[in-house]
């Protein structure tokens, strides 16, 4: 095999083993790409996303999370309501057995990490500790990506 063509798989194996390390088991819990939008130096707040799968035949409940790059990371729903999309405070987010919780920018289900220590840059990562009932803690790298950016990633890492 000539140089330049091992050079080129030697880097296709790299990225391959990049993409896959982005995903995170946690028993019977999979988590997969977490990313967050970047939040420039006057925004003291922003968002992350994580996709949650259960394989197993018990649901999860995911209880709390917590960062180094925030003060306080809240679970939050935002959904419409009469008409004015709402952004709430939850206590917990359950996730059925067997099935798959999508989070993603534009409503519904994402983590909120207020009074952010640094702005987060579009290429910056931080770890991020997740928190479920009955299995314990995982800590997750979160990628800072652009809304669009960060959900095509996700997408892609489902199989």
């Amino acid at each position: 095999m000539p140089l330049r063509a091992s050079l080129m798989f030697a880097a296709g194996l790299v990225l391959s083993a990049t993409a896959l390390a982005h995903d995170y088991q946690l028993d019977d819990v999979r988590i997969s790409h977490p990313f967050a939008t970047p939040a420039p130096p006057s925004v003291p707040h922003a968002a992350a996303y994580v996709d949650i799968r259960v394989d197993g035949s018990e649901p999860a409940v995911l209880v709390g999370a917590r960062s180094p790059a925030s003060e306080t990371v809240e679970l939050h729903d935002m959904a419409m309501d009469d008409g004015v999309m709402q952004m709430r405070r939850v206590e917990r987010i359950d996730i059925p057995a067997g099935t798959l919780q999508t989070m993603r920018p534009g409503g519904g289900y994402h983590l909120m990490l207020f009074d952010l220590v640094a702005p987060l840059n579009d290429g910056d990562r931080f770890p991020l500790t997740l928190e479920f009932a009955e299995r314990g803690e995982i800590e997750v790298e979160v990628w800072v990506q652009s809304a669009g950016e960060g959900s095509e990633d996700a997408a892609d890492h489902h199989h």
